[in-house]
């Protein structure tokens, strides 16, 4: 494994890590989600021995919310900077996944396949809609965050505490409270996880707001846990949705992981399989 500082145009750099097979010609990178750390997902180490094992470098690509906070340098101000998921801001996105597409094309990778986990993969549906990036071969995603259900136990009062704090030029403190129960975050951040379409792009309802994923042009797969708690009880059904507003749909792969959830516990090595077999079939 080799240790990745990826610099983003506004100076930010991001952590990842380079599962190297040596003299590859094809790069998976997994844009991770919130708190999506090799602590809480350790499957990224089945990812990447799989992935080598065949010849394929794999890319666990940390953004800024893979942390709850990481020291760091900004390379365009030399000075100190601290990111995390207490400050993330959405906005950010862009920049963030370009900077690891960037990373993959000056290294030489002749095929590039983009993934993101979580709330990873509504980053990448985000930047796919945004910018149909012809680096990018094919994207995966794995397991999208249902925001609405992630947040669906703010209490009213919470959000008026949030609405408030912004409101007031102090978007840039922490809440009062651990947001969605277990996050300390600035008010800026509850914000957009509550009242902004940025990365809320996926969901149960036919009738969501999809006009993100109608913009996408790539061809790709997705994968879910049959036993996906932010689906509301159909983790099928969550998955075909969002690849029914997808303009490829047809030529999409879906796939279900039986009998484990949104992390995949006890069937790291079954994703990791299923992740192989796509790369092996693009290939082809």
């Amino acid at each position: 494994m080799i240790k990745l500082n990826v610099p983003t145009k506004r100076g930010t750099v991001l952590n990842g890590v380079l599962f190297d097979a040596k003299n590859a010609h094809t790069v998976v990178i997994v844009i991770t989600g919130i708190h999506g750390n090799f602590y809480s997902n350790p499957f990224y180490y089945n990812f990447g021995d799989t992935l080598n094992a065949d010849g394929i470098d794999f890319i666990y690509a940390q953004t800024n919310d893979a942390l709850g906070k990481i020291d760091t340098v900004n390379v365009n101000t030399g000075k100190p900077e601290i990111i995390g998921s207490f400050k993330e801001d959405f906005n950010d996105t862009d920049e963030d996944i370009e900077a690891y597409l960037d990373y993959a094309a000056q290294a030489g990778y002749r095929h590039i396949i983009l993934a993101g986990h979580s709330l990873g993969a509504n980053k990448v549906i985000y930047y796919l809609s945004r910018h149909h990036d012809a680096r990018v071969e094919h994207f995966l995603l794995l397991s999208p965050a249902n925001l609405k259900h992630m947040t669906s136990d703010t209490s009213e009062q919470e959000k008026q505490i949030v609405k408030q704090m912004v409101a007031s030029g102090h978007g840039q403190e922490f809440l009062p409270f651990y947001f969605m129960g277990w996050l300390p975050c600035y008010a800026d951040t509850a914000y957009q996880w509550l009242f902004t379409d940025t990365l809320n792009n996926v969901h149960v309802e036919t009738d969501g707001d999809f006009s993100q994923c109608e913009k996408i042009t790539h061809t790709g797969a997705l994968l879910i846990g049959t036993y996906d708690r932010f689906t509301y009880g159909d983790p099928a059904g969550f998955l075909k949705n969002i690849n029914n507003h997808i303009p490829t749909a047809a030529q999409n792969k879906l796939i279900f992981i039986e009998k484990t959830g949104h992390t995949y516990q006890q069937k790291e090595q079954e994703v990791a399989d299923a992740i192989l077999k796509l790369v092996l079939d693009w290939r082809k």
